[in-house]
C-alpha cells in the first residue's frame, strides 16, 4: 500500500452475523483527488464508508486516513476528515449560524473561529437567506448543504461524501461539483458516493468500484473499459446518415429524438467513424458516447462480463 495515499484501505472485511457487506475491499485516495465509490445498491459502499469515518470497526484489514488508523485512534481521524453522510440530523430549533458555530465548538475551535467559520460556510454553500432560520424548516436540498458545511468546518484534508446531491436542484448540483473541485485543487482527498454516475463522471479523477463487498482490481476494470460500447450520432439529415452508415457497413442501432446509437469499439476507431461520415458529407450536429465513462464500466462490471459472477453466497443486505 503506497504510504503516499491519504485513504488507504487495505484488505477490508465486515460481516453482520451472516450477512458479508464487505468482503475485501483495497483501494487509495490521493491529496488534490476525487474519487468516485461506485456499486449497486447492497455493495456495501455505505458500511466501508461508516468504517473510513470511525463509526465500524472491521473485521479484518486495514485503514489510514491521513495516517492515522481509526480504530487505534478515531480522534486524529475525526480531526483530519470531514464526514458527509446521506441523512445527518440537525437541531430543529437551532438557526443555521447557530448550528455551525457550535459544530465548530466540538471540533475545538474558539469562539470568534468557530463564528468566522460558520460566516465563511454560509457563504460558500449559499444558505445566506436561511443563516437565522431554525434547521427544521430547511428543504431537504438546503439540508444537504448544511449537512456539506458542517464536515467542512474544520477545514478537513479528507471528505467523506455520501449521495451529497441528494435533494439539489440542478443549479446547486452544479454549484456542488464546482466546489468539490476546488476543494480537490487546494489538495482535499476526497471520496465521494452517489448513484448519479453522470454527475461524478464530471467531478471524478478515479473510480473505486465495489460489488458484493469487494472492489474491482485494476485488472478487471481495465477490461471493463476496453469493451464495446454504444455511441450517439445526431445529424442535421437523419436519412442521410443512415445512408452513409448502410455505405460504411456499419450497422446502425436505436433512433431517437436524442440521435442514431452505434457500436463501437473504442475512441479511436470513434474518431475514424467520425472522420468517414464526414468525408461522405453527412452534416454531424453532435457525435458522442451515450453514456459516461463511469457507467459503462459500472455497466460491464455488473454484467460479469469481465470476471464472471460472484456466488450467491457473497452477496449482503442494503448495506
Amino acid at each position: 500500500m503506497n504510504t503516499s495515499a491519504v485513504i488507504a484501505v487495505d484488505s477490508v472485511a465486515r460481516s453482520f452475523g451472516e450477512v458479508h457487506a464487505v468482503r475485501d475491499a483495497s483501494f487509495e485516495v490521493h491529496a488534490g483527488s476525487v474519487t468516485a465509490l461506485i456499486g449497486p445498491n447492497g455493495s456495501g459502499k455505505t458500511t466501508l464508508l461508516l468504517m473510513l469515518a470511525t463509526l465500524l470497526r472491521p473485521d479484518a484489514g486495514s485503514i489510514r486516513i491521513a495516517g492515522h488508523d481509526p480504530v487505534v485512534d478515531p480522534r486524529a481521524v475525526r480531526s483530519a476528515m470531514g464526514w458527509m453522510p446521506d441523512v445527518l440530523g440537525s437541531w430543529g430549533s437551532v438557526s443555521v449560524r447557530r448550528t455551525l458555530e457550535i459544530t465548530g465548538r466540538l471540533y475545538e475551535r474558539t469562539v470568534e473561529q468557530s463564528r468566522a467559520r460558520a460566516q465563511q460556510l454560509i457563504e460558500l454553500v449559499g444558505l445566506e437567506p436561511q443563516a437565522e432560520q431554525p434547521t427544521r424548516v430547511l428543504s431537504r436540498g438546503q439540508k444537504q448543504r448544511l449537512s456539506l458545511a458542517r464536515a467542512l468546518v474544520h477545514e478537513p484534508s479528507v471528505l467523506l461524501l455520501d449521495e451529497p446531491a441528494s435533494g439539489l436542484d440542478p443549479a446547486a448540483r452544479v454549484d456542488l461539483r464546482t466546489l468539490v473541485r476546488r476543494l480537490a485543487s487546494d489538495g482535499v482527498a476526497v471520496l465521494v458516493s452517489s448513484h448519479v454516475l453522470a454527475e461524478l463522471d464530471e467531478m471524478a479523477d478515479a473510480a473505486v468500484y465495489l460489488d458484493h463487498g469487494v472492489t474491482a482490481s485494476a485488472e478487471r476494470i481495465e477490461r471493463s473499459r476496453a469493451q464495446a460500447r454504444d455511441w450517439r450520432i445526431r445529424a442535421i439529415d437523419d436519412a442521410q446518415l443512415g445512408a452513409a452508415l448502410a455505405r460504411l457497413g456499419v450497422l446502425g442501432g436505436a433512433v431517437d429524438h436524442l440521435g442514431t446509437s452505434v457500436s463501437v469499439a473504442g475512441e479511436r476507431e470513434a474518431a475514424e467513424l467520425l472522420a468517414r461520415l464526414v468525408g461522405e458529407g453527412v452534416a454531424i450536429s453532435a457525435f458522442g458516447p451515450a453514456v459516461g465513462d463511469l457507467e459503462h464500466t459500472f455497466l460491464d462490471l455488473s454484467r460479469g462480463d469481465a470476471a464472471g459472477p460472484v456466488p450467491s453466497s457473497a452477496e449482503g443486505g442494503d448495506r
